[in-house]
């Protein structure tokens, strides 16, 4: 699991999260929402030690987060919110790949999880593709194809929607229902609730950095829009 406790950030003299308790259990989708500047992007970027605490901790399948951030980085993937950040090589292929050649997979495996990946964002078939062609959506899709190439026990994804038109949208959304049905945990970072609640366990909503709202997709519809959200149509 994923375990926050007591965690503070500061940026200068702005508190982004304060004093926050948050776990994520195995297996378990959690839809994490909130106004611009509630503190989302700040919080995730703990699990996987890019960002670190000012007080507090934060642990990874029971191990500190501090102490071994190979394995944190290992079990916890991640797709920024802005995707271009990560992209490391020239071709779609080879920047798929490069997570997988890191945990020194056989090349057998390694391409199969590049085929797996790119065909779960509709991306199959353009290994040999340059990444600075690509179109603003294409750079987002490619990033989470990256990411479930490492095939994590964990995968947060920042804004994941952002970019993608309706078919890739539903894409992702699919290779997500699989995800979860295989035990893979998720955190997903979204202002659109659109779909994603139907994927959820639990619905996390932060303001000024601590958790305003815990609770089932059912449970948390009422007072969402309390919160500055927009719930989701079928809400």
């Amino acid at each position: 699991m994923i375990r926050v406790d007591g965690l503070v950030h500061r940026y200068g003299d702005t508190t982004a999260v304060d004093e926050l308790d948050v776990t994520i259990d195995d297996g378990e989708c959690v839809v994490l929402a909130g106004a611009n500047g509630s503190g989302k992007t700040t919080l995730v970027r703990h699990f996987n030690g890019l960002l670190e605490p000012d007080e507090g901790s934060v642990s990874v399948n029971g191990t500190p987060v501090s102490e071994n951030l190979v394995a944190a980085r290992t079990a916890v993937a991640m797709v920024f919110q802005h995707p271009e950040d990560q992209l490391v090589a020239a071709t779609v292929g080879a920047d798929v790949a490069f997570g997988p050649e890191n945990l020194g997979l056989a090349r057998d495996e390694i391409d199969r999880r590049v085929r797996d990946s790119l065909a779960a964002v509709n991306l199959d078939g353009r290994e040999d593709e340059r990444v600075d062609a690509l179109s603003g959506g294409e750079v987002e899709r490619l990033a989470i194809a990256g990411a479930l190439a490492m095939e994590p026990d964990h995968l947060v994804l920042d804004e994941p929607f952002t970019g993608l038109d309706e078919p890739a949208r539903q894409s992702v959304l699919a290779r997500l229902r699989e995800l979860r049905e295989s035990g893979t945990s998720l955190v997903v970072v979204t202002h659109d609730l659109r779909d994603v609640t139907e994927l959820a366990d639990r619905v996390v909503v932060l303001s000024d950095g601590r958790v305003a709202l815990d609770d089932t997709p059912e449970n948390a519809s009422d007072r969402l829009a309390d919160l500055g959200i927009r719930p989701p149509p079928s809400c």
